[in-house]
């Protein structure tokens, strides 16, 4: 299957920045997700912090492969457990790098218009002491935003977030979060680009510079086509890489090599590593 899908096997050096592989849908082979990941050219990996109790398990992992490393954060919808000095605890660790995935996320918010309030005042307290978290560890953020762009980029640039800077995970193709260009973030691209309707991604992605670019998979979520349905894993990057040289017209190995460039300049500990 993949010997088919990934051309030739070139010597691609690329880094999946957002990947769950602390998440139990990899317990059982992660050995051989880890090695295909290599065979295809993905030669490091960032496992986000989304729900602390996960967080004993990424270092597990980190600590066996050289090139994985893991980042300490609360997603939006585990803001119940939150707990900093919890967070703190992991935050001296070589292999700790970021800080996320937070954000903010109005996708799953109740019907109710007072429990609405209610739900969006504390994650926005969350992620605030996030951001704050960040700059006093002096690494670069994570962020999640779903249907929350405005309040989202408000929070980011009130909180001096560009003093760090980070990453927009799975960039969900807000003109409005183009403008955090400026401040320091960059734009995780995963799978959803390859989707049929992803007619938005599509349209913003030349808007982007291509120095702000990174690779993802979220794995094991949103796998790109054609394994779409299927369990995501960082192997998959290489669609990604594809799809962004064929919407740009970028050669694919120039354009690896920008992207590289890129998430050595956020993330210096990958170039250090791996390079």
């Amino acid at each position: 299957m993949f010997r088919k899908l990934f051309k030739g096997f070139r010597n691609f050096m690329m880094i999946d920045t957002h990947i769950h592989l602390d998440d139990k849908s990899y317990f059982d082979d992660l050995e051989e997700v880890i090695n295909r990941a290599d065979e295809h050219g993905v030669k490091g990996a960032l496992i986000p912090g989304a729900d602390p109790k996960d967080l004993p398990r990424a270092v597990e992992i980190c600590e066996k492969y050289d090139h994985i490393f893991f980042a300490i954060g609360v997603h939006p919808y585990h803001v119940e457990d939150f707990d900093i000095e919890y967070l703190k605890s992991f935050a001296t660790h070589p292999k700790c790098i970021a800080v996320g995935e937070c954000g903010l996320d109005y996708y799953r918010l109740s019907d109710s218009e007072e429990a609405k309030v209610e739900e969006k005042k504390i994650q926005k307290k969350v992620f605030i002491a996030q951001i704050k978290l960040a700059i006093e560890l002096n690494k670069p953020l994570i962020i999640h935003i779903r249907d929350a762009s405005q309040d989202s980029k408000e929070l980011l640039i009130e909180h001096d977030a560009k003093k760090v800077g980070g990453v927009l995970h799975c960039y969900n193709a807000s003109d409005i979060l183009l403008q955090l260009d400026t401040h320091g973030f960059y734009f995780g691209i995963g799978g959803v680009l390859t989707f049929k309707n992803a007619k938005k991604l599509v349209e913003v992605l030349p808007k982007i510079p291509l120095q702000k670019i990174l690779l993802e998979t979220d794995g094991p979520y949103l796998t790109p086509h054609p394994y779409r349905g299927k369990r995501n894993e960082p192997a998959y990057v290489s669609l990604v890489l594809s799809k962004i040289s064929e919407l740009l017209n970028i050669d694919e190995d120039k354009l690896e090599t920008i992207i590289n460039k890129n998430t050595n300049t956020l993330f210096k500990e990958f170039e250090k590593e791996i390079y």
